[in-house]
């Protein structure tokens, strides 16, 4: 595996390559990507001992088990979210959005839609989780949290697949909460993950599935802009590439209180998302990875 530096630091050869390998692998069907996807989430899982054991306890500590039903579940479609990043980025819009085959809550959009209000949407690493603003932005505008990643191989390829259409992106930086804001005031869509790990000063203590978790702020700040609703959402990957099932709710707790509050909540809304579908949730993550001066602060805390 290559360190983010190597990443950034390998040739332009190396980004021709990526670019050649994304736009062949777009060429195959979904089915073809999932089952090439699964295998691959299992070579992972073989090839990288910490990766494993990451994926495990990550498991176990949200379910107080280690079912292997789920574990294996989990690992082939860590490989599967992986392998069909080309095709929803690259293929035509119109029919990565035509994947969805089936849409379940559409009425909490309308209902927002009909209040006028700026609408969150709140969105785990479960699922298809690419595909839940390319949906949206077909039939409105959406602003979507963008974070360039480690590897800027990917970086022209994401954005090709983000930002098209009625979808833009904003960056994680204080331009981007700007514009993620006045978005919101403008009575349009605003998407994100909250369950990366921020960078220090961005977040705060939380727990997550019993185990305090370093958690971003953002989606709860954004969450106090005035007339703003907060819609849950995720898309179950179907087997065998038959396509996706858009699901939206709305919160099952008031989400209000002082900001650590608020980021409690919406930890455990994410939870009950993730329970409806664990085999889709990517636990290889490091969610609960600590961030060099939040762990001096907790070490702080806990000698005070």
């Amino acid at each position: 595996m290559f360190s983010g530096q190597t990443l950034r630091s390998l040739p332009q050869e190396f980004t021709v390559f990526v670019d050649i390998l994304f736009r062949l692998l777009a060429r195959l069907p979904l089915a073809w990507l999932h089952r090439l996807g699964g295998w691959a989430g299992w070579l992972a899982y073989a090839a990288s001992p910490s990766y494993r054991r990451r994926l495990r306890r990550n498991l176990h500590s949200a379910l107080g088990r280690l079912d292997s039903a789920i574990l294996h579940t989990a690992v082939a479609e860590s490989g599967r979210q992986a392998l069909e990043l080309p095709w929803l980025w690259l293929r035509p819009a119109e029919e990565v959005v035509a994947s969805v085959v089936r849409v379940e809550g559409w009425e909490w959009v309308e209902a927002a839609q009909r209040e006028s209000a700026g609408i969150l949407f709140i969105t785990p690493h479960l699922g298809c989780f690419e595909i839940t603003a390319q949906y949206f932005a077909s039939h409105a505008p959406v602003t979507v949290l963008y974070r360039p990643p480690r590897n800027r191989a990917l970086e022209p390829l994401m954005q090709a697949g983000r930002v098209r259409g009625r979808m833009q992106t904003a960056p994680a930086d204080l331009s981007g909460v700007r514009k993620l804001v006045k978005t919101l005031r403008s009575k349009e869509a605003v998407g994100m993950l909250p369950d990366q790990v921020p960078g220090a000063g961005e977040g705060v203590w939380a727990d997550f599935f019993g185990r305090p978790a370093w958690t971003m702020t953002l989606a709860a700040r954004l969450s106090e802009v005035k007339g703003v609703q907060v819609i849950y959402c995720w898309a179950e990957r179907l087997p065998r590439g038959q396509g996706y099932v858009f699901r939206l709710s709305g919160p099952t707790e008031p989400l209000e209180g002082p900001l650590e509050q608020r980021v409690a909540i919406m930890n455990r809304e994410v939870e009950r998302l993730i329970l409806q579908c664990p085999g889709q949730y990517i636990w290889g993550y490091n969610r609960y990875k600590k961030p060099r001066s939040a762990r001096a602060a907790a070490d702080e805390a806990e000698a005070s």
